[in-house]
């Protein structure tokens, strides 16, 4: 029961933020006039309709899967390793989309072709992916995983920044560090059809854990005891976090510590059970991105604040916030 309230207000938080987010914005259109044009309604001009359904609607939509998909993961991963501290970040695979991305803004395929930019960062993550599980093994321990994962993010990294310093336009090399930050802006009906897809299907997939990370809780071997095979649910979690944090990566860049901070504040309250936290850090890290985009337009309109920007200005004092806390209760 107590889950299912928490899951309710989570939903209707959600529900209102996506509702903001349709509603505000720059062109300050009242509230009858922005929901007669998102419907198509032929009584407002072009210019009105073309806002709410080519700007506003993919914005929102984006920053509801993309919420969903990292706070997912981020509990996910959190529930598979036994370790507060992983995130989707941890195991490479949004390093790899930025790198897949920044490949393409700087050989000009992004700037030829409109869906060049997230289908080079999906292509960056599916390698990733490819590259974990060939380190990792079918058999490898969950300490291998990590260790390959650190591994592919450092490295991509590097690549990352190695592009950067080689990029002879500064104008390339600074319309990739802005993408690199985040941003919902600019974004299109093709980005969300790319991307709703396969976070969908990730997101599923691991929604699918809970059972298996509740008996992780008790440990690998009275996981296997209970009929969990370990290297299933390995293979499982790394896809699943692969469509959904790559597909998110791609069409909204980096964006850090919904997956990190989310699952954190939401833990208690579910009694840190796995699998009520899944759906809890899905429309928790949902209604964060939302949240966060509107304060983005409401904060600095003109001055193009990005998304990932704003959430690790937030999500890093409140993690922080988090730890000293949990310090003071073991002390």
């Amino acid at each position: 029961m107590r889950l299912r309230v928490l899951l309710c207000l989570l939903a209707g938080l959600v529900a209102v933020l996506f509702a903001a987010s349709l509603l505000i914005g720059p062109a300050h259109l009242p509230i009858g006039t922005s929901l007669r044009a998102l419907f198509g309604s032929a009584s407002e001009s072009h210019a009105i309709v073309l806002v709410m359904q080519e700007i506003r609607l993919p914005r929102a939509l984006l920053g509801l899967l993309v919420g969903a998909a990292l706070g997912l993961s981020g509990a996910a991963l959190q529930g598979f390793l036994r370790n507060p501290l992983a995130e989707p970040g941890l195991i490479g695979i949004s390093g790899a989309a930025a790198l897949g991305a920044v490949i393409a803004l700087q050989t000009g395929l992004a700037a030829a072709f409109a869906l060049a930019l997230p289908l080079a960062a999906l292509a960056g993550a599916t390698a990733a992916v490819a590259l974990i599980l060939l380190l990792a093994g079918p058999r490898g321990s969950t300490l291998t995983l990590i260790l390959a994962g650190i591994a592919v993010s450092a490295l991509a990294g590097a690549l990352t920044a190695l592009v950067l310093n080689l990029s002879p336009n500064p104008f390339a090399a600074t319309e990739m560090m802005f993408w690199l930050m985040g941003s919902l802006a600019d974004r299109s009906m093709l980005h969300v059809w790319l991307a709703a897809p396969l976070i969908l299907i990730g997101g599923a997939t691991l929604l699918g854990l809970g059972r298996g990370l509740d008996a992780l809780t008790l440990g690998e071997d009275a996981a296997e005891a209970m009929g969990i095979r370990i290297g299933r649910l390995r293979l499982t979690l790394i896809l699943g976090t692969a469509a959904a944090v790559g597909s998110a990566t791609a069409v909204a860049g980096a964006i850090g510590f919904v997956g990190l901070v989310v699952p954190h504040l939401l833990r208690r309250a579910v009694g840190a059970r796995p699998s009520a936290l899944l759906p809890a850090s899905a429309l928790g890290g949902a209604a964060m991105v939302l949240a966060a985009d509107i304060a983005v337009r409401v904060i600095a309109p003109e001055r193009d604040l990005q998304l990932g920007v704003l959430t690790a200005l937030v999500g890093a004092p409140l993690f922080l916030n988090l730890i000293w806390r949990s310090r003071g209760e073991e002390a």
